[in-house]
C-alpha cells in the first residue's frame, strides 16, 4: 500500500493549482500571501495572510507551522509554530499576533505585504465549549492573550459571557484588549503597579466564582497563572483548559521534540504538545 504520510498538496493562493492527488486530511501546506504586517508595540507584530479554504477551518487554540525567512546569513532549518489569533472567514484571511524573540520570529518579521508565506496547518487539538457553560473566564499573559482571543470570540457568538483577565508587564504590552472589550468584561493586571501579583489575581477569580460567572477556565501564557487557575479550578470544581507553548521541530508528532509531562489519574504521562495538544485539560498539566 502506498503511504502518503501526513501531508497534502500545496495550495497556491491566487495561483494555478497542480494536479490533484485526491488526498483530504485536516492539515495542508499552503502558500499564502502576506496582506498586512505591522508592529503593534515594541515587541509584537500582527501578521495577516490570504488563506486557503482549509486554513480557514482552523479552530480556536490550533496553530500553524510557518516557514520563516532567515534574518541573517545562516539558515533556518525548522518552521516556527504560531497559534491562531483570528480567522476572518468572510475576507478569507488568517491572522497571527507574535513576539519577535528568536531568529525564527525575527526572520518572520521581515515578511512584507505581497510576499509569499508558506504555512502548514491547521494543526493540533484546539479549545472546546460545552453547552452547559454560560460564563467563562480567560486568563492570559503576553502572547497568550492572542491565543485566547478566538475562544473568547466563539463563546460570545454562542451567547456565553466572557470575563478576560489580561496580564502584562506594563500597559503598552496589554494587547488586543479592544477585542475582549467588544465581547465581555475586561480586568487588566500589570507588573508595573503590582496588580498582576498572584494574590490579587486570586482575589479576582474568587470574586467571579462567588458571583457564579465562572463555569469554565481557559488560560495561556504564564506558568504561575496557570497553576493558580488549576488550584482554583480543583478547589471549586471548575473545569479548565490550557493552551501550552513549546519548542517544536516537525509539528506533526513523529519527532517527539515537544514532549511534556502530564499527570493523569495520579500517574505521570508524556504527551506531545503538537499533536496531543496544544490544548490540554487544566488539571492534568504539571507545569508550563
Amino acid at each position: 500500500m502506498q503511504n502518503y504520510g501526513f501531508a497534502s498538496d500545496p495550495y497556491v493562493a491566487d495561483g494555478e493549482p497542480g494536479p490533484a492527488s485526491g488526498l483530504a486530511i485536516p492539515a495542508e501546506e499552503c502558500i499564502t500571501r502576506v496582506l498586512s504586517h505591522v508592529w503593534v508595540n515594541a515587541e509584537y507584530k500582527h501578521l495577516v495572510l490570504k488563506a486557503s479554504p482549509k486554513a480557514l477551518t482552523a479552530r480556536p487554540g490550533q496553530f500553524f507551522n510557518i516557514l520563516c525567512p532567515s534574518p541573517d546569513d545562516g539558515d533556518l532549518w525548522l518552521r516556527r509554530p504560531q497559534s491562531i489569533f483570528r480567522v476572518d472567514r468572510a475576507a478569507g484571511n488568517i491572522e497571527f499576533l507574535y513576539k519577535c524573540a528568536g531568529r525564527g520570529t525575527k526572520g518572520m518579521a521581515t515578511l512584507k505585504p505581497g510576499d509569499d508565506c508558506n504555512v502548514v496547518g491547521p494543526l493540533g487539538i484546539g479549545f472546546s465549549l460545552k453547552p452547559e457553560w454560560k460564563n467563562i473566564v480567560v486568563l492570559g499573559r503576553g502572547v497568550g492573550l492572542a491565543t485566547l482571543g478566538p475562544i473568547s470570540q466563539l463563546a460570545a457568538e454562542n451567547g456565553v459571557g466572557v470575563t478576560a483577565i489580561l496580564s502584562a508587564r506594563s500597559p503598552d504590552l496589554i494587547m488586543v484588549d479592544e477585542l475582549f472589550e467588544e465581547i465581555g468584561r475586561v480586568e487588566r493586571v500589570l507588573d508595573s503597579d503590582g496588580s498582576s501579583a498572584v494574590e490579587n489575581v486570586q482575589c479576582i477569580l474568587e470574586q467571579l466564582i462567588t458571583a457564579k460567572i465562572a463555569d469554565a477556565f481557559f488560560t495561556c501564557g504564564s506558568n504561575r497563572l496557570m497553576l493558580l487557575m488549576k488550584e482554583q479550578g480543583r478547589k471549586h470544581g471548575i473545569p479548565g483548559q490550557v493552551a501550552m507553548e513549546q519548542i517544536m521541530a516537525c509539528g506533526l508528532g513523529p519527532c517527539y521534540v515537544c514532549v511534556k509531562t502530564f499527570e493523569v489519574n495520579g500517574h505521570k504521562e508524556l504527551r506531545r504538545v503538537c499533536i496531543e495538544g496544544p490544548v490540554f485539560d487544566l488539571q492534568e498539566c504539571v507545569g508550563w
